[in-house]
């Protein structure tokens, strides 16, 4: 199919001063003509809100599904990675700065019309797609588009996000998605205000609507970030409120912030904080918590929450114990484990395979 430069969106309205007010997020960018927001791929052009990277991507690459990181959902499995350019946040510590943040469409390096990289997926033997780098909730249009081409295959969806997104576009968007990881950047509004400049409340309000209102698998990942989200209380406070309103069966992981971006003045996580946030993390109810960016066998394995048995060992991306029958219960005791598993692990390791759309277009 021809890629068009513009694609009308759905979410917006017009303001009385001749504006357009994008309805997409929370931001509720207001726009003249000719403008684009902050996200940058949501436009005013032509007196609509239209999405300027339809078609376009920044990369494709084929990951392990547990480096989005899902640990409950088809564990060892391959999965088509792709992204585009922007971000309706403004994380300081932004770990896919050269895309999120780019403002150049040279940056846009391939083009992918939704059934091509559906195709793509199937003949690389992936069991799903994630939509990733970026988050996929600004180019929601291409998403589900995408998702829609996957489902005819067989493909699963992935949504890699930080869920700010606003109600009616949330309920369209999850429509099309199989599972999530959600970045559950903090558990403060002083946080999201100072280093993403967006709210934690829609974050939560997002997190709420996946776990009462959809069956989307979904885990939750937070970069701890040296004193800024890596206190004591507000570990407690956060793993309290997932366990009391989503449930012990949502994994969380907890992942070492490196230097980068704008908090090159931030040292890296220390191990014994990650450490320190799983344990909290456990004592608090959850049943399945992980640490990230870090070498560590034990706090990357998941264990039966009842009887202790390490059900799938884990050495980085690469799966070695598998203790989980094939309906998904503990071999030792018959726990359910919370997830989406496949009868057998996958075997696609650690590789990283990086892909070229043109070579599967028709």
């Amino acid at each position: 199919m021809k890629i068009p430069t513009y694609v009308p969106t759905n979410y917006w309205h017009k303001l009385e001063d001749g504006r357009i007010q994008c309805d997409l997020c929370p931001r509720f960018c207001r726009l003249k003509d000719g403008q684009q927001g902050l996200c940058f791929v949501r436009a005013n052009h032509g007196h609509q809100i239209v999405l300027t990277t339809y078609g376009r991507s920044s990369g494709f690459c084929v990951d392990p599904i547990e480096k989005k990181p899902l640990n409950h959902f088809l564990p060892g499995t391959p999965i088509l990675s792709y992204g585009t350019a922007g971000c309706n946040l403004t994380c300081k510590f932004c770990q896919n700065w050269d895309m999120s943040k780019s403002r150049k469409m040279d940056k846009l390096a391939d083009e992918a019309a939704p059934d091509t990289l559906a195709r793509a997926a199937q003949q690389l033997g992936c069991s799903s797609v994630a939509y990733t780098y970026n988050d996929p909730v600004i180019f929601h249009e291409y998403a589900i588009d995408v998702a829609q081409e996957c489902k005819k295959l067989g493909i699963k969806s992935v949504a890699v996000t930080a869920a700010y997104i606003n109600e009616k576009p949330r309920e369209e968007f999850f429509k099309y998605m199989d599972a999530a990881n959600v970045d559950l950047k903090a558990f403060s509004e002083k946080f999201y205000y100072k280093l993403t400049g967006g709210q934690l409340q829609p974050v939560l309000d997002t997190l709420l609507y996946l776990k009462h209102e959809t069956k989307i698998w979904f885990e939750l990942t937070t970069l701890l970030i040296p004193g800024e989200n890596d206190s004591e209380k507000e570990l407690e406070e956060m793993t309290q409120w997932v366990v009391e309103n989503l449930g012990a069966e949502i994994p969380m992981h907890f992942s070492a912030f490196h230097p980068n971006w704008k908090m090159l003045d931030k040292p890296a996580t220390p191990s014994h904080t990650l450490s320190m946030a799983r344990k909290i993390a456990l004592k608090n109810g959850v049943r399945y918590a992980y640490t990230g960016n870090i070498h560590d066998k034990q706090s990357g394995s998941t264990y039966c929450h009842n009887c202790g048995t390490q059900l799938i060992g884990r050495d980085w991306y690469v799966l070695s114990n598998w203790n989980l029958t094939a309906d998904g219960k503990c071999q030792k005791c018959g726990t359910a484990c919370a997830g989406v598993f496949e009868a057998k692990a996958g075997d696609w390791g650690a590789k990283r395979l990086p892909v070229r759309l043109r070579d599967f277009k028709v």
